[in-house]
């Protein structure tokens, strides 16, 4: 995409099927001879102009609103012209096939196309535009599409903060207080004759110390904000009739799964999203484990196990009305040895203690206890599933962030540990503190897109929706 930066790009910008009003958008250079063709009149500047919009013999195709933003003061950064018209599919591909018919057309004042090389935009490529144009940066650009895609109250309120410019202010201020420290650095190793020791009168370890400090409480709010936009994958596992499917439409609040006292009855994965202070969950019921003959039933026990492997949490089921029995607690012991070896390092396993209501009182176990019949628990396993996970309740002051944000964050942190480690030392080697410093630097200017590869920003705005 952006070897074709330069071209002038059109497409429906609103979402695809039937609505009162849809946009189409152009964006490139010198847009005013086709503003012309489509309105027969030039427009204001930024000014919405109810009027028809033409086709080439100069029949309505469609009568709305149209609006012409000269460059720089556009979203792109280029000349914005967009046509706000009724919102069917239909009249609005037929606006678009006028702009590229319009464009095509030979300008009588000029004897030249109206807007040579008018295509339809891909993927993206409108915010890609404001960004390679300094409109917006990277992770603004990013929070446009974490904006559309929100599940949740909160990861929309969070997204807007992104977009706001908040998550870039924090990595401006952190980038500002180490290329000061680089500096420092720099200059010890450019003058080290000078008798100053420029470290040491500029406080370099406290600087450091600092930098380190504000580093931390921006992972915090990023890890958080992690979670407001990719949730939490739980998977549900157990003996059949443990009573998963019981707890999947607990947490859900709906009849998702079939419950019943057939051992087997759910023999593929089901899931749900549903959300918890604001945070996505995912959770994914699975057919009971369990060895068995049933081809079909193997084939769901083998995708149980695919979806623990790939869970952020586990929910362990047992049968407090079987629990005591030699041969469930021999199975359950069986289960908890595989889960044991299978489970990725680092993600919790909940024991869940289930039917509690069936037994008529309570039974110290570790883990949790409830009743997917009563409610009794359920509110308590939400709050510790939020715990494990590491959500905090502070919506107000977190923004939506990206795994590769927060991976470029723990590469900050790494190489920020490297150059304290460098500078207690009795002769500090500078020559390495300086090159951790500018790699520390790098990893944080990756985050605005300041410095990334292509291929990097080319995979960011190709999962954007047409039109954005």
């Amino acid at each position: 995409m952006l070897a074709r930066a330069s071209e002038p790009i059109v497409a429906v910008a609103t979402a695809p099927g039937r609505g009162s009003v849809g946009i189409v958008r152009v964006s490139g250079a010198r847009l005013g001879p086709l503003v012309e063709a489509l309105c027969g009149r030039s427009l204001k500047p930024r000014e919405a102009t109810y009027l028809a919009f033409r086709d080439s013999a100069g029949a309505p195709i469609d009568r709305g609103l149209a609006i012409h933003f000269p460059a720089p003061n556009s979203f792109t950064g280029e000349d914005v012209f967009e046509l706000q018209a009724h919102g069917g599919a239909v009249v609005l591909q037929l606006l678009v096939g006028r702009c590229l018919q319009a464009a095509a057309e030979i300008d009588p004042s000029t004897g030249q196309p109206r807007l040579k090389g008018l295509r339809p935009a891909g993927p993206g490529e409108f915010s890609e535009r404001a960004f390679l144009n300094g409109k917006i940066d990277l992770a603004q650009a990013e929070a446009i599409a974490d904006l559309i895609d929100a599940s949740t109250e909160a990861a929309a309120r969070s997204a807007s903060r992104s977009l706001s410019g908040a998550f870039s202010k924090d990595i401006h201020t952190l980038r500002d207080a180490l290329v000061r420290l680089r500096m420092l650095v720099e200059a010890t190793l450019d003058f080290p004759e000078e008798e100053i020791d420029f470290l040491q009168e500029a406080d370099a370890q406290g600087q450091l110390a600092a930098l380190s400090a504000q580093l931390a409480a921006v992972q915090q709010r990023t890890r958080q904000g992690a979670l407001l936009r990719e949730g939490i994958k739980v998977v549900i596992a157990g003996q059949p009739n443990a009573g998963k499917s019981s707890l999947l439409n607990a947490l859900s609040g709906a009849e998702l799964a079939i419950v019943s006292a057939v051992a087997g009855t759910t023999r593929d994965v089901v899931s749900q999203t549903i959300q918890i202070q604001g945070v996505p969950l995912h959770v994914v019921d699975t057919a009971g484990l369990r060895e068995s003959d049933d081809e079909v039933e193997q084939i769901g026990v083998a995708r149980a196990w695919g979806q623990i492997e790939l869970a952020d949490a586990v929910l362990f089921l047992h049968d407090l009305t079987r629990a005591d029995a030699a041969d469930y607690a021999g199975a359950d012991a069986d289960i908890a040895r595989l889960l044991a070896s299978r489970v990725p390092k680092g993600v919790p396993v909940i024991d869940i203690w289930s039917k509690q209501d069936a037994i008529g009182h309570i039974a110290p176990r570790s883990g949790v206890s409830l009743s997917a019949k009563t409610g009794y628990g359920i509110e308590a396993l939400r709050h510790r599933l939020l715990e494990l996970v590491g959500w905090q309740a502070v919506p107000e002051g977190v923004y939506l962030a990206r795994a590769r944000h927060v991976d470029a964050l723990a590469r900050v942190e790494l190489h920020l540990a490297e150059a304290a480690g460098h500078l207690r030392a009795h002769l500090p080697p500078l020559d390495l503190l300086a090159e951790e410093l500018r790699l520390a630097q790098n990893a944080l200017n990756e985050i605005t897109g300041e410095f990334g590869a292509d291929d990097l920003l080319g995979v960011i705005f190709s999962s954007f929706c047409i039109g954005k």
